[in-house]
């Protein structure tokens, strides 16, 4: 019996399948690679995927059919990045060089800079202006390989500005997001030395009011945010109003935030530098995926987190940019392959499997993305590479020259030169794209 396909993708020196640990978070090194490999799609849903001989025999590919020579690249998952700042207005560049030259944070918040800083341009900026910035971002992170995002909210801190960065979040484009509720990020201005005043607004007013515009309610749980007994009235809160639950944990100091969220069932807990053996069997028991965030370690000059001993206990990891404007503005996921690689000391199959399955596990995604399965979106990268293992080798450089997000081909040509777009921000149907398409092979 063969399928009709829309799309086939053919031509890889290695097909990354991610199939032979979907869903179990495994630690295995085996990563479904198919030498040759090919895979058919239809309607923006994988229907096939298997050796490039057996094409003829089991796909039927149709004259107005989209077929992307690979030209002898390596072809894998769409990465998934399940832990973003991604709206937000203003800059701050300047802490970059404050903060090198020794300004503690402190110092730079009392000059008028730190997270008030981004709050007051985001709640200055129009509907408009934010959305805009917002899709420019998304396109950077389409041209970098990351096809799925999570997209927290929490530089408005009132139900008013947190709404409109979940609008703003929403902006028409082809990236497949998830929508994170983070009014607790930080005490807002206005409620100065009155954090518990501020978690009962959040509690008693922002989160009943956007329960259906966000599917995750997040919390800043550490040294210097909110307490252990705040961010479980938080998650507890959210939980009761269906929220799925994640927290920024043990980033600062060891406060208990990640064994506590986990006993919540939270799906991931993120961050986690400092976190213990104890809080590690409080994760592995339930389930809660460990999101690592070593972009934001490599700004800050800070430690990482034990990713080896996380793996080793069995938890499955995820690899996050934390793309936010103070402590890693860089939304290139491959970087955070290498810095997975080079300081975390997870091997290159392990770094892959964490930006892809690992971070769909994050999302609560596993079924949906991560993967090249059958019944999957068909959301994919051709490298300008003719193996995975590249990615964390050859960095510094964007080595995705092909994306297809949901079926359509929306970055095409060497080093990922463009987004494709029509009137109103939308990508059109594959079948009107050019019938065939060389996205780039390694040089």
């Amino acid at each position: 019996m063969t399928v009709t396909c829309d799309l086939l993708v053919r031509g890889a020196s290695e097909l990354v399948t991610m199939s032979s640990v979907a869903g179990s978070g495994g630690q295995r090194d085996d990563l479904g690679m198919l030498p040759g490999g090919a895979l058919a799609a239809r309607e923006g849903r994988i229907v096939w995927v298997g050796a490039e001989a057996e094409l003829a025999r089991e796909v039927e590919v149709p004259g107005d059919a989209v077929e992307i020579d690979a030209e002898g690249a390596c072809v894998l998952p769409g990465f998934v990045d399940s832990h973003t700042h991604a709206v937000f207005a203003g800059e701050r560049a300047g802490e970059y060089g404050r903060r090198l030259a020794g300004a503690s944070y402190l110092e730079i918040q009392t000059a008028g800079g730190g997270i008030m800083s981004t709050v007051r341009a985001t709640r200055a900026a129009p509907d408009e202006q934010l959305a805009a910035l917002t899709r420019r971002r998304l396109d950077s992170f389409l041209r970098h390989g990351t096809t799925t995002l999570e997209i927290k909210s929490g530089y408005g801190l009132t139900l008013e500005d947190e709404r409109k960065m979940l609008a703003a979040a929403k902006a028409p484009h082809p990236a497949n997001r998830v929508y994170t509720q983070l009014a607790a990020h930080s005490t807002p201005k206005e409620y100065a030395g009155c954090d518990d005043e501020y978690i009962d607004l959040v509690c008693g007013e922002i989160l009943p009011a956007l329960a259906g515009e966000a599917e995750f309610v997040d919390v800043f749980c550490d040294q210097g945010a909110f307490t252990v007994e705040q961010s479980r009235r938080v998650l507890e809160v959210g939980r009761a109003l269906g929220y799925r639950l994640k927290i920024h944990a043990e980033e600062l100091a060891h406060t208990g935030g990640a064994a506590m969220a986990a006993g919540l069932g939270a799906v991931s807990a993120d961050h986690l530098i400092h976190v213990t053996g104890e809080d590690i069997a409080a994760l592995r028991a339930a389930g809660t995926v460990a999101t690592l965030l070593p972009g934001t370690s490599y700004t800050l000059h800070t430690s990482y987190a034990p990713a080896r001993t996380l793996l080793d206990a069995g938890v499955t990891v995820a690899l996050g940019s934390d793309f936010n404007p103070g402590s890693c503005f860089c939304e290139n996921l491959q970087m955070t392959i290498s810095l997975a690689c080079q300081e975390l000391r997870m091997t290159p199959a392990e770094a892959l499997r964490a930006a892809t399955m690992g971070g769909a596990a994050a999302l609560g995604l596993q079924a949906e993305v991560g993967s090249l399965e059958h019944g999957k979106r068909c959301d994919l990268l051709v490298l300008d590479a003719a193996s995975h293992e590249e990615l964390p080798y050859h960095y510094g450089v964007n080595l995705v020259s092909g994306v297809v997000a949901g079926g359509l081909v929306v970055v095409r040509g060497a080093a990922a030169s463009g987004v494709d777009e029509v009137a109103g921000g939308a990508i059109g149907p594959a079948s009107s794209a050019t019938t065939r398409h060389e996205v780039g092979g390694p040089a």
